[in-house]
């Protein structure tokens, strides 16, 4: 089968192949990739070495469960550039994470690596809903984050045309929005609230400007933020899911016409789903870690790569390839409070189900004497009717009643609670 380019005006022959067509080139792919991994990086050497198994041993893509997992301290510990497989004379670019919860992790790129990572955002952007010529506004920052270029290269791939803004400036944001007219935008779920909100301020219903498309990543959404962007903005939001340490975004895509999950580009990327704690494969339909190993990647081939986010692989529908049930958080997100297990994205779901809360929120975890409490901080929609004490005991309530938690919530004024132009800050923890 022939892997060329994505061809804006149709669909990728993988995308339609079968699934033993698909999972013979990943076998072909995967051997590729674990040697490369051996013969040119120590640390996979080491580790592969230590689990008693060589490249040789993989003959069906089963076995590859019998390799070392890939975590994000293992990256670190090899900072800046001890991960490459190739010379970095041979590294066109260098991206890198932002570091704070420690060491930043350093990727790279070989010229080969970045017109595939431009190929597979075009094609997540087809997926959605984009087409050659149209113009698409990336509010995606730029820098050493891989959302902002990885977007930009991927529309220019596409044959549209990037407006390359950036994040941040959000009054200049609707600006360019009202005077350009785009009809896509790609950014972050809870920065496009902010945008919206900035309509309002300005006197503009969002839905009479052009955007009609929105590829929203970065940052795990609900179903319901989903809803909420739609009908505050009048346009349709899709999933694009990646992680730097695995390429940027553009690993999986959701498409438009079932909007049903990212469906993951298997011909570059293997997924797994594991139980966080055994390592343990878990079978397709259960839910658990995510791990990516890549197929293609040259400089910085990643092996069962542990992305800490929390989801299931489901079976194709729009596409030959699986998808990804919606991420619902990172395994290590994860809060225990008095004994009860709670993911701050059911407390989203939860709020965004609320009338009169609008869609922002944030969760103070601390701690009074041994006992943990929790608060939480929404805002009043602009249109609330109820008191602020109403709305108060409704939020107390409904997450007592769904997710079995006690908490406090704060009601605030609408705009009091900081905006992000990249990822949204929605738990503190200040037990740690």
């Amino acid at each position: 089968m022939s892997m060329s380019a994505q061809t804006p005006n149709a669909l990728h022959a993988i995308e339609t192949a079968s699934r033993d067509e698909i999972e013979s080139l990943q076998l072909s792919r995967l051997k590729s990739s674990l040697s490369n991994a051996y013969k040119n990086v120590a640390h996979y050497r080491e580790s592969f070495n230590a689990a008693g198994v060589t490249p040789d041993d993989l003959k069906i893509l089963n076995d590859l469960s019998k390799f070392p997992f890939l975590t994000k301290n293992d990256l670190r510990a090899q900072y800046p550039f001890g991960m490459f497989a190739v010379p970095r004379s041979k590294v066109a670019r260098v991206h890198a994470s932002s570091g704070t919860t420690g060491q930043p992790t350093v990727v790279g790129y070989t010229a080969t690596d970045l017109s595939n990572w431009a190929d597979l955002v075009a094609r997540s952007i087809h997926a959605g809903g984009g087409s050659p010529g149209d113009l698409v506004h990336v509010a995606y920052g730029y820098g050493l984050f891989t959302g902002g270029l990885g977007a930009h290269y991927g529309v220019e791939r596409l044959g549209a045309t990037v407006i390359p803004m950036s994040g941040g400036q959000t009054e200049k944001q609707v600006q360019l929005i009202t005077d350009f007219k785009p009809y896509i935008i790609m950014v972050t779920p809870s920065y496009m609230l902010a945008l919206a909100e900035e309509f309002a301020r300005q006197g503009l219903d969002a839905k009479d400007c052009s955007l009609r498309l929105g590829i929203f990543g970065a940052e795990p959404w609900s179903g319901e933020m989903r809803s909420q962007i739609e009908a505050i903005m009048g346009i349709d939001a899709v999933d694009i899911y990646g992680l730097s340490e695995v390429m940027g975004p553009g690993v999986a895509s959701e498409c438009v016409e079932t909007k049903d999950g990212p469906t993951v580009w298997e011909d570059h990327f293997l997924p797994e789903i594991i139980d966080p704690d055994t390592g343990v494969v878990l079978p397709d339909g259960e839910e658990g870690e995510l791990v990516f190993t890549s197929l293609t990647k040259e400089a910085l081939p990643v092996i069962r790569y542990r992305t800490r986010d929390r989801t299931a692989l489901l079976p194709p529908t729009s596409r030959s390839m699986r998808r990804l049930a919606r991420i619902k958080g990172r395994t290590d997100d994860l809060l225990i409070i008095r004994g009860v297990n709670l993911f701050p994205s059911l407390i989203e779901e939860i709020l965004l189900k609320l009338p009169g809360i609008a869609p922002h929120y944030q969760i103070i975890v601390d701690r009074d004497g041994v006992l943990d409490t929790v608060q939480i901080n929404v805002e009043r929609s602009a249109g609330a009717r109820s008191t602020d004490e109403e709305l108060s005991q409704a939020v107390v309530k409904i997450i007592k009643d769904i997710a079995g938690v006690s908490v406090r919530a704060k009601i605030m004024l609408p705009g009091r609670l900081e905006r992000s132009a990249g990822k949204a800050t929605r738990v503190i923890d200040r037990r740690k």
